[in-house]
Formats: C-alpha cells, sequence, structure tokens
C-alpha cells in the first residue's frame, strides 16, 4: 500500500480531477430536452422524414401509443433522453469490464490516460454536432471511453488497505454529490449563451471541452501509477518506472494473486446484488419528473430544486456519517431507506410527503453504491481490482439501462401507486439479499479489533 504521504497526494489528485470530470459530465443533464428539441425542429424544417433521429421518434411514438392510458405528448423528449440514456449505459457495460482489465494489466495511469483520449474526442464531436448524428456519435463514443470513475475507485482501492477502504470510497461519492448539485445548474446557466447559431449548445460543450483537456493535463502530470504486481515491483526497485507508468505485470503473478485472496462474498453475489438495485433505484430517479408533473405541476426548475436538495443531503452523509461506517452496514441502511421512499411515494398527496421521500433517496444515494463497490474491492486480490471492478460497474449499468424505461412501462400501464409499490417489494427483495446474503468481509471483521 502507499506510504500516508504518496496517498494524501494522490487522494488529492482523484478529487480534483473527478470534481472536473463530473462537473463536465452532469452540464448536459439540464440541457437534454431543449437539446432534442432543437434537433427535431431541425430534422423538421429540413422535411428530412427518414433520418435516424424521426426513425427513433417514430418507434419511441409507436411505443409510447401501445398504452391504454394515454400519455401526454410532453414526455416524448423526456423518453427520448431516457433512450440515450439507456444506450450509453449499454456502452458501459460493454467497456467497463474491458478497461478495468487492461488497467489490471498496463497500469492504472496508461489505461486513465487513453480514457482521457476518448473523452475529449466525445465532447468534440458534442461540440460540433449540428446534426443528430454527430451528437448520438459523440454518446457513442462517450459510453465506450468513459472509464474516469472506475479507474478512479480501482486507484483509491490500491492506495488505501482495508480499514481506509470506506472513507476512501466515500471521497469518491463526495466527488459525485457536489457534481451533480452544481454541475447541472452550471450547464444550464452555459446554454443561455449562444456563440454558435448552427449549435446553440455549444458554449457549454465548449466549457465542458475546457474542462476534461484541463483534466487531462492535471492528470498527465501529477499522477503516478498506483498499480504494480510484486513481480514489476521488484524490478521497478532497481530500475525505476518511466514517466510513472507501471510495467505490465505477469500473467502469473496476477493469477497468484487472485487465487490466494480468501473472499467472504463472491463477486456473482456482489454483481447481482448491484444489477437488481440499480435496475429498480433507476427506475425510481427517471420517473420523478412524471410523478412531480402528475402531482404537482413541477416544471424543470421545481425539478432542480428538488434534485439539488437530494445531493446537498447526500453530499453531508457522505462527508460526516458514510465514511465512518462499515461498507456492509452503509448498504443495509440504503437500501432499507429506499424501501420506505417506494412505498412512500406511491401514497403521497403533499410536497412535505415528496420530500421526505427525497430524503430517504438521499441516503439512499449517499451510501447503496459506494458500499457495494468497497465490498467488491475488498474481494478481490491486488492483480485483479481493476477487472472486477469494471465488472461490477458493468452489471450495474445493465441495471441503469433496462430500469427507467421499464418502470416506466409498469408507471403508464399500472398507474403510480401499483408502479412504486412493486418496486418497493422488488427492493425489499434487494433488503434480503444485502441483510441475509451478504456477509462483513473478514478484513472489515479484523479490523474493528484493532485497539
Amino acid at each position: 500500500m502507499a506510504s500516508t504521504d504518496t496517498r494524501k497526494k494522490v487522494l488529492r489528485v482523484l478529487f480534483i480531477s473527478l470534481l472536473l470530470d463530473l462537473i463536465s459530465f452532469t452540464f448536459i443533464l439540464p440541457l437534454f430536452p431543449k437539446l432534442l428539441e432543437f434537433y427535431r425542429n431541425l430534422d423538421a424544417q429540413k422535411g428530412n422524414a427518414n433520418s435516424i433521429l424521426s426513425q427513433v421518434l417514430r418507434g419511441l411514438n409507436a411505443y409510447k401509443n401501445s398504452f391504454a392510458r394515454p400519455i401526454n405528448d410532453r414526455y416524448d423528449i423526456v423518453l427520448l433522453g431516457g433512450a440515450l440514456g439507456s444506450l450509453f449505459s449499454f456502452c458501459q457495460a460493454i467497456a467497463s469490464p474491458i478497461i478495468g482489465t487492461l488497467s489490471d494489466r498496463y497500469g492504472r495511469r496508461t489505461a486513465l490516460m487513453w480514457s482521457m483520449v476518448g473523452n475529449i474526442f466525445s465532447v468534440a464531436l458534442w461540440v460540433a454536432a449540428t446534426d443528430f448524428r454527430t451528437f448520438l456519435a459523440s454518446r457513442i463514443v462517450g459510453g465506450l471511453s468513459e472509464g474516469n470513475v472506475q479507474l478512479a475507485l480501482a486507484i483509491a482501492t490500491d492506495i488505501s488497505d482495508e480499514k481506509q477502504r470506506g472513507s476512501t470510497m466515500a471521497l469518491v461519492g463526495v466527488c459525485f454529490s457536489i457534481a451533480f448539485t452544481f454541475g447541472p445548474a452550471l450547464g444550464a446557466a452555459l446554454a443561455n449563451i449562444t456563440t454558435v447559431a448552427a449549435n446553440p449548445f455549444a458554449t457549454a460543450a465548449g466549457f465542458s471541452l475546457f474542462l476534461i483537456v484541463t483534466e487531462t493535463i492535471y492528470l498527465y502530470f501529477n499522477l503516478p501509477e498506483t498499480h504494480t504486481s510484486s513481480s514489476s515491483t521488484a524490478n521497478n526497485s532497481s530500475n525505476g518506472t518511466a514517466n510513472g507508468h507501471a510495467k505490465p505485470p505477469s500473467k502469473s503473478s496476477e493469477s497468484t494473486s487472485s487465487s490466494s485472496h480468501a473472499r467472504t462474498n463472491s463477486h456473482f453475489l456482489l454483481n447481482a446484488t448491484h444489477l437488481l438495485f440499480i435496475l429498480f433505484f433507476s427506475g425510481i430517479e427517471f420517473s420523478l419528473p412524471f410523478l412531480t408533473y402528475d402531482l404537482f405541476l413541477y416544471t424543470s426548475s421545481h425539478n432542480g430544486r428538488l434534485l439539488g436538495f437530494i445531493g446537498l443531503v447526500a453530499s453531508f452523509l457522505q462527508g460526516s456519517f458514510v465514511r465512518r461506517l462499515p461498507p456492509l452496514l452503509n448498504v443495509r441502511i440504503g437500501v432499507l431507506a429506499c424501501c420506505i421512499s417506494f412505498f412512500l411515494l406511491s401514497n403521497i398527496s403533499s410536497q412535505a410527503g415528496l420530500y421526505t421521500a427525497a430524503t430517504g433517496l438521499a441516503v439512499t444515494s449517499s451510501t447503496v453504491v459506494t458500499g457495494l463497490t468497497s465490498l467488491s474491492s475488498l474481494e478481490a486480490g491486488k492483480g485483479e481490482r481493476g477487472g472486477k471492478l469494471g465488472s461490477h460497474r458493468s452489471w450495474g449499468q445493465v441495471g441503469r439501462a433496462l430500469g427507467p424505461l421499464g418502470f416506466c412501462s409498469l408507471y403508464w400501464w399500472a398507474g403510480r401507486q401499483v408502479a412504486y409499490q412493486l418496486g418497493g417489494v422488488g427492493m425489499l427483495g434487494v433488503a434480503v439479499v444485502v441483510l441475509g446474503m451478504l456477509k462483513q468481509p473478514k478484513s472489515v471483521e479484523e479490523g474493528k479489533k484493532v485497539p
């Protein structure tokens, strides 16, 4: 494990780079409705009925019209945004295990720098996206190359021991909460500044590109390599490392490291738990705008304040409580809080009830994914952490790709009350797994006994 000074330096670099990366990533979230309306109107002006966007919209309308319950046309763009989000998640599900395995083989720094190259290309495509086809390409490239978060988690694992793992992972969670609190608002503000008539969102995209390039340069000069095998460490002590790059570990050392690591929970169980949790939780996330509009006629600004509230509460919890608790306890608290929120949302009739449920969602946001990722890292040997964490993230992205449209289909088909009650029952199933089947890793239990 890294020395105290090295650990502090790497954590500082990770915190700054993740903030830059996630703020850039969240710029686009509030812009999706207007951005997609722009491309739809552009297609209408050109009279191109066979464009990619026109074909996608026809498919979504056929899907929407298959329900007996009428669905307001205002949701067309929301559905399109959800479909693009699912596409991005599917790309992530494909790429995450590959990126993680490559980071085990060639080093975290090398994998991260190549990921940044892909991110730069993705955002550059957005800057130049004067038609939907180019914008779609930017989302696909971004989904296939985005490895910053999983590699940051792998790096955090490299520099922390079992007792430090939970607090280190919570730091990554704090970055998420801060970025999702302030990034969307900044993106919305920049979208009001038009510098290129052919792409009204070029200002926001350009600033996002500036942040990504700044992050890349900062990482190149400040991030050391944190992953080396036992054999390469021996070589490095005499030969050194070139420009912070790790020498690829041998396959024999990787297999020895993984086979000698005693596991408390199987990675299959952890990954399946992650998938099931995200499947239901992403449904509740995506359906909130429908619910708030149906009950309270919320606008985008109202929803922005609601999401900001969730982000602020989650940031406070991660900075104060989550980092001090064992990862399995965090998972259990978060899943139970999500169950309560599901059942509350099935019956709320006031904004006070809405914000009470949102508080439960903030607890969930601050605990479950961070805790499950910590557990996954604790069950991985030194030579397989990148691959295992990448696979863990991949399973979650499959849930995020399927959950939103599946849950919203249930919402329109059976109604709010039935949808959220069934979601609550599904989350209770996840609770049974985390309460009855997952166990605290032995290393965490042993850490508690150390005076």
